[in-house]
Order: C-alpha cells, then sequence, then structure tokens
C-alpha cells in the first residue's frame, strides 16, 4: 500500500493520469501532467514502488549528483501529488509515471486505491497517438466516458476501437469495473513529426481539462512553443516536397470532414473556452 503524506481534506477531487511510454505520442500526454504540476504547485504525497512493477532494463535508474556533491541513485516510478487549481471549486490528484512493464492489474488496483483514501470521484486519463493528421490544424482530441452525465456534457462519442491497449486503457477500465467514473482524452499526434515535444497536442489536451473543471489552465509559454512547432513543421515541409504533398491531402481530407462542424456546438465550446480564459486570465 502507498503510503500517504499528510493531505489537507480535499475537495471532490479528480484524478488525472498520463504514462510515458506506448500511450504517449510526442510526450504530449505526459507534458500536459507536468504542465498541471507547474502552474498549479502540485504537492508530491506519495509514489508507487518500483520495484514492483518495472523491468529497470527497460526503465533504468538515472544517477544524480545532489546539492553536496554526493551521488545518489533516483529511481524512476509513478508518483502523485495533489493541488488546488486557482478558481476551481475542485481539487486534483495528479498521477504522473512511466507505463509499467509487468503486473498491470495489481498496478491499477494500487492507485485506485489510492484514489479512494483521497476521495477522487472521477478518474481522468490521457493519451496521445500517432495518426494520419496535418500539424497545420487543430490537434484533434478524442475522448470517452463510463459516464453518460459526463459524456453528455463533455460531447463525447462511445469509443469504437478494438485492438491492443496500454496502461491508460486498462486503468480506465479498472476505474470502471469498481463504479468509479471515467474519463479518457487522446491527442492525435501527426505521424511524420512523432519526435517529442509535440507542445501544439499537450496545448489541446489542455483544453479539455478547461472543459472538465470549467477552469481556466494558465498555459504560460506554450502556446509560443505550439506555434514555433508548428513553424518548424512548415519549414520542413517547405524543403521537402513529398511531405509538402503528403499534408496537402491530409488538410484537405481534414477541412472536408470538419467543415460541418465549424458550427453549433463546437463554436459554443471554443467561445465558452475563450470566456473562461478571458475572465480567468493567464497568470500562474
Amino acid at each position: 500500500m502507498v503510503e500517504l503524506a499528510d493531505v489537507p481534506q480535499l475537495t471532490d477531487p479528480v484524478l488525472v493520469a498520463a504514462f510515458e511510454g506506448w500511450n504517449d505520442a510526442g510526450d504530449a500526454a505526459s507534458g500536459a501532467v507536468r504542465h498541471l504540476l507547474e502552474v498549479w504547485d502540485a504537492v508530491k504525497v506519495g509514489a508507487l514502488d518500483p520495484e514492483d512493477y518495472h523491468d529497470f532494463q527497460v526503465t533504468r535508474p538515472d544517477v544524480r549528483i545532489d546539492e553536496h556533491g554526493a551521488r545518489r541513485v533516483v529511481w524512476h516510478t509513478t508518483e502523485v501529488y495533489v493541488a488546488r487549481p486557482t478558481g476551481s471549486s475542485r481539487d486534483l490528484v495528479l498521477v504522473s509515471g512511466v507505463e509499467p512493464s509487468f503486473r498491470w492489474r495489481s498496478f491499477c488496483a494500487e492507485l485506485l486505491d489510492v484514489a479512494e483514501r483521497l476521495g477522487v470521484s472521477t478518474v481522468v486519463t490521457l493519451g496521445a497517438l500517432l495518426a494520419d493528421v496535418p500539424h497545420s490544424r487543430p490537434t484533434p482530441v478524442s475522448g470517452t466516458s463510463s459516464d453518460a452525465a459526463l459524456a453528455a456534457r463533455l460531447a463525447l462519442e462511445p469509443s469504437r476501437y478494438e485492438g491492443p491497449t496500454g496502461i491508460v486503457g486498462v486503468l480506465t477500465d479498472a476505474a470502471q469495473q469498481v463504479g468509479m467514473p471515467a474519463v479518457s482524452f487522446w491527442a492525435a499526434v501527426p505521424h511524420y513529426v512523432a519526435q517529442p515535444p509535440a507542445p501544439k497536442a499537450t496545448v489541446a489536451l489542455l483544453a479539455r481539462i478547461e472543459d472538465l473543471l470549467d477552469v481556466p489552465v494558465p498555459l504560460r509559454q506554450l502556446p509560443e512553443d505550439a506555434r514555433a512547432w508548428e513553424h518548424g513543421v512548415n519549414d520542413l515541409a517547405a524543403n521537402d516536397t513529398e511531405i509538402a504533398d503528403y499534408v496537402r491531402e491530409l488538410e484537405q481530407a481534414r477541412d472536408e470532414t470538419d467543415l460541418p462542424e465549424a458550427s453549433g456546438d463546437s463554436i459554443a465550446r471554443e467561445f465558452e473556452r475563450y470566456l473562461r480564459r478571458r475572465d480567468g486570465g493567464r497568470g500562474g
């Protein structure tokens, strides 16, 4: 059992988790959680023992030199933090780590035990996948939820995916099995620029967190990073005719698909997000 530090009474907390590895194209999902840890001054309250879940030949520990000049070994594990988002009526439990190598069911059971002890009401998992999407258009984010009310509020469609899954899918399913409402958001990262970071996809995932919590997330440098990333890919395409032609095909397909959605609920959601950000500011 994870030993938790002294944790203040949390208000209707939401757990948000992301894991480096197979579920995390461009480090977009883990980057979103790291950003939340920073902008909302999250405090670490516990960690899972990596001995139980990781193959250290795959996820090797690091040697670091501390402030006293002493060398020490740092083991990569799954850490649990709590945060109080500015302006939110709900607290946040943030889970950050590396996809485990084995014993996934035990891993999920341990995380959900922590969630229950902290009073978590909803589990949110973040992921990112490589896809045939153009870098020059808004990043698509798909979402699913086991809770009908949440699915309706966030305009989520039932998932029809069948195939291999990672720890994100297993944790989401485990939460559903114990009756804990779960939401999963996945950002699509262009497969032709798969190397991390993918700040544009990270921003898109954070927008969905804003929708869920109904509070603006301070973005700080991320929008500028996203624009620089897009300009860099534009330069890459300008020097490679095959990539340029391929991107144009993706843009045309995306525009034809999105045209019917350029009104109605999608515009309303974007306007609501704009109002929250204007009222909440970009501080933090």
